[in-house]
This record gives C-alpha cells, structure tokens and sequence, in this order.
C-alpha cells in the first residue's frame, strides 16, 4: 500500500507539472515528489531502528533503568520544546525566502541553542541543586539530561535550516546518521561492559554533537561569510517563530488535555485503550506530515502568489484523495493488526482506532493549507483558531464522555478536528482572495 500511495503521488506530480510548473526545467514538481517518497521511505526506517533502539535499551537496562533513561530524555526534550521560541520554523520560512541570510541564521542559531539554551540549562541545574527535591533524575544523569538541551536545540534548528535551503537529502541522511550513530555506540558501551543508564544517555548526546557539525559542514556551500549573529534578523525570527510557538503550545495542550480529561473521567484502564488508538494514527499521519515538511520551504521560497495557490489547493486534493483509500485500507486490517500487537486486552481499541482515522484525516487535510498559510508569513489567526479548538476541548470532552463513554473521547476530536478543518479552509481561501485584490 504504501509503495502504491508513492507511485500514485508521483504520477500526480508529474501530470501537474506539465500543466504549470513554477519553476524553470518543468523539474520542480516532478523533484518534490521524489523528495516525497524518499523522505516518507526514510521516515519509515527511522520507525524500525527506533523500535530497535528502544528493545536494546530495555533488555540491557531493564525496567528501572529503562525509566531513568525515559525521564532524562524528557527533561531534554522538554528544555528543547521551551528553548525553541518557534525558531525552528521560522529558520525554515528565512532560509527559503533569502539564502542569502544562512550565514546569519547559522549564527543566531547558535547564540539561541547555545546560548539561551545553554541558559536554560544552567539555571536548572542551579533551581535543582537548591531543591534537590524537585530533580526528577540525580547526579551525573541530571547533569547530562540537562546538557542536552544546546545541543537538542541546535540539532532542531540546524534540521530546519537544511529544509529551509531545501537539502532534503541532506536532512533525511542527517536523520538517519543520528539514529544509526545511537545504535553503534550503545553497541560500544555494551562490548566495553560500560552498561549503565548514564553511559547509554551519553550516546544520544554524543549523536547529537556529531549531527550539529555534520550539519554545518553540509551547509559550508551556502556560507558566503563566516556566520555572526544578527540581532535585527533575530527579532524577525522571534516575530514569525513566537507565533508558531504559541500555536505548538495550543496544540500540545488540547491533545494532552484529552488524556487528562479520560483519565480523570474514566481512569487509567481507558486511557491505555485510547493511547493505542492515537498512537497508531500518527503512524499513518506521517505521510501527509511528510508531504507539509517539504512543502513549507517550496512554498516559502515561491514569490508568484497565484501558483503558490494552485501547487496548495492541487497537494490538497491529492493528500484528500490519498488519505481516503489509506484510511480505508488500514480500517480493513485494523482489528487483526491491534489484535496481533497488543493482544485481546486492547480489544476496545479497535472501536477507538476506527473514530480516530475520520478525526486524523481531517487534521492532514488542514495540514497542507496551514503550510500555504506559513509560507505567506504565518498569519496570527492560525494561532487564534488553534487557541479556540483549546478551549472547545474541555467543554466538549466532558459533554461527549459523559454521554457516551471513552468512544465519545474520539468523537469529541473528530469534532475539534472538523472544525479546525473548515476554519483552516475558510480563512486560507478569504486570505488567497484579499491577496488577489492587493
């Protein structure tokens, strides 16, 4: 199926591209879809060697240790989500808009990762040492959970910098380079009799830095200068990426609020069949994820509003008509696949799998215009719209719960999800038109 939804892609792109290219060579279209399926491909590895990565780590460190090395990676990613300041898309919108600032935004990007995460970093350490308490890991674990984040954060930003000059290749190398470097040196702990939850975290650091060169160096041919940081093309990155930031921060919060509102309302048992169901969607979301992430520096790099429109509104047809037969296909196999994996306990999720696909198929149509929406400089309404399915979420969750159990969790998102579909269509359509006028 899935070889079958990419040559299907590609045969769209490429009847698209000879009806109106915008770019010259008719090559750009027919190059996205390549970039398409290779980076859908590569996600898809990156699933199996993380599976491995995650069975390794469990059998050599065991359940404890396991969870040590858990709650050490949250605290990382957790100082990188709060760090970013929306940066990471919006090094991706300037990099496509100007290459000409890749220097500066090498720059800046290092004074934020290294810097003001840096900053985080310390000032934890500082809170943890005084309320030792309050630590949720210990000693040299806390000290490397803590270290990471520069180097998380710089690792995000770098990646988005490649997309932003449109390195696809680059980026999906880098991405698997990381995974696979993580692997070798658990490999090397292991055959060293280093087996310790300290030793293991340090190969996710350590993979980090070697990616933050590997990075640089990739890019050494768009460096025209050395890269300085420039506070006034800060403060244009702050300006479009807090949006973003904000947005992420709505959106985190709705889909984490739900589980909260199940396990408050139903306890821990239905929050597990519902996590399974979720968890299974966003494997399938991945193609249209994939399909927005190349889009974005695409679009963003497009001056001529009208084609910028139609690659939009076509991509959005196709992921509307790819998503239909993936949906359907999948809900075919749900039940033996949930049964196979999970085994008769997670029975129930197999109702809750069937709910969710109509709620993530409306999220990946929406998907793809928020991207034409970024790329035309990340209107504040998005945030505003995000910010209202935030607050339908908890009125809707306890109305729905209450009156038809955990299913009426899935139909309270398949209600977020529609909504925040139209609103996404409606305001991309009235934002094309007053676009048109000007």
């Amino acid at each position: 199926m899935k070889f079958n939804t990419q040559l299907s892609f590609l045969r769209f792109v490429n009847s698209t591209q000879r009806a109106n290219c915008p770019f010259d060579g008719g090559t750009f279209l027919s190059d996205f879809g390549r970039m398409v399926a290779e980076t859908l491909s590569t996600r898809v590895f990156l699933i199996g060697i993380t599976l491995i990565t995650s069975v390794v780590m469990a059998r050599i460190l065991g359940p404890e240790g396991r969870g040590l090395y858990a709650v050490a990676a949250s605290i990382g990613a957790l100082g990188v989500q709060f760090g970013n300041l929306g940066l990471h898309a919006s090094n991706t919108y300037h990099g496509a808009k100007d290459k000409t600032l890749i220097p500066a935004l090498l720059g800046n990007t290092f004074v934020v990762s290294f810097g003001f995460g840096g900053l985080i970093a310390v000032i934890s350490w500082m809170i943890f040492s005084q309320w030792p308490h309050l630590a949720p890991t210990q000693h040299i674990l806390l000290g490397l959970s803590l270290a990471y984040i520069p180097f998380g954060l710089g690792y995000m930003l770098l990646q988005n910098l490649l997309l932003g000059i449109q390195q696809i290749r680059a980026y999906n190398i880098v991405e698997l380079i990381n995974r696979i470097l993580i692997i070798v040196l658990i490999g090397l702990t292991v055959s060293l009799r280093i087996v310790n939850v300290e030793a293991v975290f340090c190969t996710t650091l350590i993979a980090s830095g070697v990616c933050v060169v590997l990075i640089v160096w990739l890019m050494r041919a768009f460096l025209t200068c050395f890269p300085m940081p420039s506070l006034e093309i800060l403060k244009w990155n702050i300006r479009y990426g807090i949006k973003v930031y904000l947005t992420d921060f709505f959106s985190f919060v709705t889909l984490r609020m739900n589980l909260l509102i199940v396990q408050y309302m139903l306890g821990a048992e239905n929050v597990g069949y519902y996590s399974i169901a979720i968890s299974l969607t966003d494997m399938i979301y991945i193609f249209p994820m994939v399909i927005g992430t190349l889009l974005f520096p695409k679009l963003s790099a497009m001056d001529e509003y009208d084609k910028k429109w139609e690659l939009t509104v076509k991509l959005t047809y196709s992921v509307a008509f790819q998503m239909t037969g993936v949906c359907l296909v999948i809900a075919l196999f749900a039940k033996p696949l949930i049964l196979f994996l999970y085994g008769k306990p997670f029975i129930p999720s197999i109702s809750l799998f069937y709910l969710s696909l109509v709620s993530i198929y409306f999220l990946s149509i929406q998907g793809v215009l928020v991207k034409y929406l970024a790329s035309c400089g990340y209107p504040s309404t998005i945030m505003w719209i995000w910010f209202s399915i935030l607050v339908m979420s908890l009125p809707l969750n306890i109305i729905f719960i209450s009156a038809m159990g955990l299913p009426g969790a899935m139909y309270a998102s398949i209600v977020m999800n529609f909504i925040l579909m139209l609103q996404i269509i409606y305001f991309s359509i009235r934002h094309h038109r007053s676009v048109e006028l000007t």
